[in-house]
């Protein structure tokens, strides 16, 4: 009988204690920094990144190629082996379209491709979900459909704690990030069908703290009962607050918390912290091919 092997991206963010618990192979990303070229959390580690982006520098990401599938899906069958391969959002980045077109190279039912519309701890939780159901013995099939029905109610709710790296990656004009620096302004974002889009912004990390907790009783399915995501960059205090506001509002005892590596960081910048929780409402259609 065949096993069946996940296989995932860094832009899940996923801790490495739970790569190792469940087995899990993950791809790293490309990250460039001026002329050097890194591997997300493989030739380049988190604190290295924000150390450089201390610096001054503006980091700029890149996708997996399909080579590089084609390459660890055939290791995989070679092994006699299934695959699901969960893929940050499609949206965002080439990575579903290169594992999807290495599937296609390959020309093998024994391979599954998820673009979970999802980023960072959201895109982790549903890597997370299927590992577990993997180890309940689940087939490949019915993998596959945990990882479309965890995506697809996956909300996704950050304060980005850079006004520069948005003004400088487009997102946000020089003149609107002058004045969101000088009011302390934080801009609230979310994610639609595996979209960055603006949700609302508030003044002050106490007030951004609390929004993001009321959010998540407007529109959490029950917070109180799942697991709850949490990320930050570089900023592990924030993640702490954060936490203790949602035991204290909730009750909830699980969580999955994870620092933002250099493959999202690039974008989002130091002093970044989300929350991901399964929502009321379905907020994402998942491909898969």
């Amino acid at each position: 009988m065949s096993k069946i092997k996940i296989i995932t991206d860094s832009c899940s963010d996923l801790p490495d204690h739970i790569i190792q618990r469940y087995d899990i192979k993950m791809l790293p990303t490309p990250v460039h920094i001026g002329d050097e070229s890194f591997l997300d959390r493989e030739t380049l580690t988190t604190d290295e990144f924000y150390k450089k982006l201390e610096e001054g520098v503006m980091p700029s990401t890149s996708q997996i190629s399909p080579g590089k599938y084609e390459q660890v899906f055939k290791e995989e069958l070679d092994k006699k082996n299934q695959v699901l391969a969960l893929c940050f959002s499609g949206e965002l980045s080439g990575i579903f379209q290169s594992a999807a077109l290495a599937k296609k190279n390959i020309g093998s039912n024994d391979i599954k491709v998820v673009d979970t519309r999802s980023a960072s701890i959201g895109f982790g939780m549903t890597v997370l979900r299927v590992a577990k159901a993997l180890e309940q013995g689940k087939n490949l099939a019915e993998l596959t459909e945990i990882a479309i029905d965890s995506a697809a109610y996956m909300e996704h709710i950050f304060a980005v704690g850079s006004i520069e790296m948005l003004k400088r990656g487009g997102r946000i004009s020089g003149g609107k990030a002058l004045i969101a620096n000088v009011l302390n302004i934080k801009p609230i974002l979310h994610f639609e069908d595996g979209e960055i889009l603006p949700y609302s912004k508030v003044r002050g990390q106490t007030k951004m703290l609390q929004f993001l907790v009321d959010e998540m009783k407007e529109s959490g399915a029950e917070p109180g009962s799942e697991m709850i995501g949490i990320n930050h960059s570089a900023s592990p205090e924030l993640a702490e607050k954060i936490q203790k506001k949602i035991e204290n509002k909730f009750g909830t005892e699980e969580f999955l918390i994870g620092e933002i590596g250099a493959a999202i960081g690039s974008h989002a910048g130091p002093g970044t912290v989300s929350v991901f929780f399964r929502g009321k409402e379905k907020v994402a259609e998942p491909e898969v091919v």
